[in-house]
């Protein structure tokens, strides 16, 4: 890879687990540079979470200085209250991005599970399998969590190369 980098955090957010997935970008190709889960301790009450969620959060975005950050948009299916709390989450990351200056894009997890694994009704293994490969990495990455975060950074990847002239694929929140 040749010139300067862009530096992409996937964040696939949380309330007891937070995914992040961090790749380094120059023109097609898409480097691995890290991947955990930052996890808040379950038996403290939901707010305290989320500040440990945050302050780990933060921390990590201030250690990887993101040019962008893809975060996976809600998807509100029959459990509006998970929703809610996810949402939450969310609010943590888009925080500590602003934070950091940069830029969110977010992504639907079907338009993720597409862009990696073809389709948009893959199981966590195989995201997890599709990402792998597609990194070139020596096995999948653990957790799923993880595998998550980085599909959401690669899709970025995939979605923001755009013709001069044209709208990003996802434009960042305002």
């Amino acid at each position: 890879m040749s010139g300067a980098a862009l530096r992409i955090v996937g964040i696939d957010p949380g309330t007891l687990v937070v995914g992040l997935g961090v790749l380094d970008v120059r023109g097609g190709d898409a480097r691995y540079v890290a991947c955990e889960a930052l996890r808040a301790p379950r038996d403290r009450p939901p707010a305290e979470r989320l500040r440990c969620l945050h302050d780990e959060l933060a921390a990590r975005l201030a250690e990887h200085r993101p040019d962008a950050v893809a975060l996976e948009r809600v998807f509100v299916g029959k459990n509006v209250a998970s929703a809610l709390r996810i949402g939450e989450a969310r609010g943590v990351a888009l925080v500590c991005a602003a934070r950091v200056g940069a830029p969110v894009f977010e992504y639907p997890p079907a338009a993720v599970k597409r862009a990696i694994a073809g389709f948009g009704a893959a199981d966590k293994a195989q995201m997890a399998a599709w990402i792998g490969r597609l990194l070139g990495l020596p096995r999948p990455p653990e957790p799923h969590d993880a595998a998550d975060a980085l599909s959401l950074a690669l899709t970025h990847a995939h979605r923001s190369r755009t013709l001069p002239g044209e709208e990003p694929a996802a434009p960042p929140l305002r």
